[in-house]
């Protein structure tokens, strides 16, 4: 049986359809019940079904019988499709064989669609084209089996043509599976050897690693030796993804499957980590493990109770464990108290990690404004790397600033090209050059510093292109900036946790930006509260959030207006008094709403 066994992955842009098609493979494979199945099956988080998006990779085993009445086993893992989780896609790419490369019919090849070809080119992976969606009225089949025909070098007519939705076609792709993609090595005789790719916490079986077995075989009680965390465990289960955990004897060389190890330290299991058998530690080379990624934004989170810094600290560490991309460290400040500096891949990593936060732990956060790291040379000629603008210096002891710049690639159709050009003439940017992708893309390279997309770039492009456009990008260094400290007062008080680093140039128009939307999400109070922006002592933006009133001379239905003026001045003097003696809270969800970004 081990070799009829087929490890693959479906990669695509986001919403081409991944999840879709994965419903359909259950189905078709009877692995789920058909009482059980629901769309979305592999999607497990409320959150991913909320949004309509994957964002953990998630393994499952499949036994499919072909035409030729041999059974495979069918390994597959579903990864996520937003640029703030590729890191996700590269984990799963290095335990398996072969991809999927699913495009979308009518949008056709996206940024995100080369970024992970060619993460899959990298570790040699079979790949099968596949368009989808092509029961939609919009679909250009002709025209997009034009364009994968240009990058993969493949015949037209060797592209799978499906509708992952209504089934279209959909046999015929895990018919290509079965004979296209090349089975696994198998090594059963070899020392154990066992590629650890995710992981997740069990309060009874400890860190549950999610593997890959390379060599050897392993199986409950064998004493095990994790190489790059230097600890020996018994284990405690293995088994495989049904998509739930399912129990087995043993898991052999070629296969993906589970490892409870009664690790209950978070820290002591990476993705990357190699795992042999304890008697044969000394003999194993270990994978090189995965290339960490990089964070490019980063917030400081706080409880709002203090007691609940440990409960924050648990779990940050938990969601670290199937997620290698979040880094974060203590960070102490007198008004907020102790927190967690994190680093994200992106906004929208950000904000589901937050959102994550508030839901499985149940807490109260205050989130300081999202930046990215910024390089400061002072008047003595030491470098130093700012990523809060908490930690910005004194403007006295700062030479010279500088910030990374991207080289941005921007896929959008032919017909859009003015429009987006249009938009980007009065942006900080530096116009590289055009290359055409089939005969209705094109592609607009460009440098400009990172800031510049970080925040609504995204979502500014796909308004233009109605929702088209798509980006990539990768930093090409460091270069001169004039960038400054943007100050936020509420009711006159700094509030850093609000504070932000802005190029001067762009000082007036963030800040306007800033104070509008504070207003937009803070609640009425029973005073005006005034919200200021400041740069380098001198508030250059202001907006006021209205008071609540009460109408106190309602109750008056006559009279000399003495009275009623004697009622409006006693409410005026109990609102200035009540002010002087309030320090505002900003409530956690108006953090959440300020720094929310667009759906994608």
């Amino acid at each position: 049986m081990q070799n009829q066994i087929r490890n693959f992955v479906i990669i695509s842009h986001i919403d081409h359809g991944k999840s879709t098609l994965a419903d359909r493979f259950l189905e078709l494979t009877k692995t789920v019940d058909p009482k059980e199945m629901h769309s979305q099956f592999l999607d497990n988080m409320s959150i991913e079904r909320e949004r309509g998006i994957t964002i953990r990779m998630q393994p499952v085993r499949m036994e499919y019988i072909d035409q030729n009445a041999i059974s495979y086993i069918l390994n597959l893992i579903d990864t996520p499709g937003h640029a703030d989780f590729s890191y996700e896609v590269s984990r799963s790419l290095a335990a398996v064989e072969g991809a999927l490369l699913l495009v979308d019919a009518t949008r056709g090849i996206q940024a995100q669609t080369m970024s992970n070809l060619e993460m899959a080119r990298k570790q040699n992976l079979f790949i099968i084209p596949v368009i989808n969606k092509i029961d939609l009225p919009g679909a250009r089949i002709e025209e997009v089996s034009k364009e994968i025909s240009d990058v993969l070098h493949v015949n037209p007519e060797n592209i799978f043509k499906i509708s992952a939705k209504y089934g279209t076609g959909c046999e015929d792709v895990l018919h290509s599976i079965c004979n296209l993609i090349p089975g696994p090595k198998i090594n059963n005789e070899k020392p154990l050897k066992a590629l650890i790719f995710d992981s997740i916490y069990d309060s009874y079986k400890g860190v549950i690693a999610y593997v890959r077995i390379i060599d050897g075989q392993i199986k409950e009680g064998d004493d095990i030796y994790l190489k790059a965390a230097d600890i020996r465990v018994k284990v405690k289960e293995v088994g495989f993804f049904k998509p739930e955990f399912s129990p087995s004897s043993v898991l052999k060389s070629g296969e993906i499957g589970y490892i409870a190890t009664g690790i209950k330290d978070l820290t002591k299991v990476r993705a990357g980590d190699t795992i042999t058998l304890f008697s044969d530690k000394d003999i194993i080379i270990p994978f090189p493990g995965y290339q960490r990624p990089k964070p490019v934004v980063f917030a400081s989170l706080f409880c709002q109770k203090i007691s609940d810094y440990d409960i924050l600290r648990n779990a940050l560490l938990k969601l670290k464990l199937n997620d290698a991309s979040l880094t974060f460290e203590p960070d102490s400040k007198p008004i907020l108290g102790r927190g967690f500096k994190c680093g994200f891949l992106g906004q929208l990593h950000m904000e589901i990690v937050v959102e994550r936060l508030r839901r499985d732990s149940n807490l109260d956060l205050i989130i300081s404004f999202p930046s990215i790291v910024y390089k400061i040379i002072d008047s003595q000629n030491k470098e130093g790397l700012i990523s809060s603008a908490q930690d910005w210096p004194n403007p006295n002891k700062i030479k010279e600033t500088l910030e990374q710049y991207i080289r941005l690639k921007i896929i959008i159709p032919r017909d859009y090209l003015g429009k987006v050009m249009e938009s980007l003439k009065n942006r900080d940017v530096k116009y590289i050059n055009t290359e055409y992708l089939g005969s209705q893309k094109v592609i607009l390279i460009y440098e400009l510093p990172l800031r510049k997309i970080m925040f609504g770039f995204h979502q500014n492009l796909k308004n233009i292109t109605h929702g088209y456009g798509s980006i990539s990008y990768n930093i090409i260094g460091w270069r001169k900036s004039n960038l400054t400290k943007l100050e936020i007062l509420i009711a006159g008080v700094p509030r850093e946790e609000l504070s932000t680093i802005v190029c001067e140039e762009d000082a007036y128009k963030e800040s306007k930006n800033i104070v509008e939307k504070i207003k937009e999400n803070f609640p009425q109070q029973l005073f005006e509260v005034p919200i200021q922006a400041r740069v380098n002592g001198k508030i250059i933006a202001r907006e006021t959030v209205k008071a609540r009133r009460k109408d106190v001379i309602a109750p008056l239905y006559g009279g000399d207006y003495t009275r009623k003026r004697k009622l409006l001045e006693k409410q005026k003097r109990g609102k200035k008094k009540l002010k002087e003696k309030t320090r505002l809270t900003i409530p956690p969800k108006v953090f959440f709403n300020i720094f929310k970004s667009d759906k994608f």
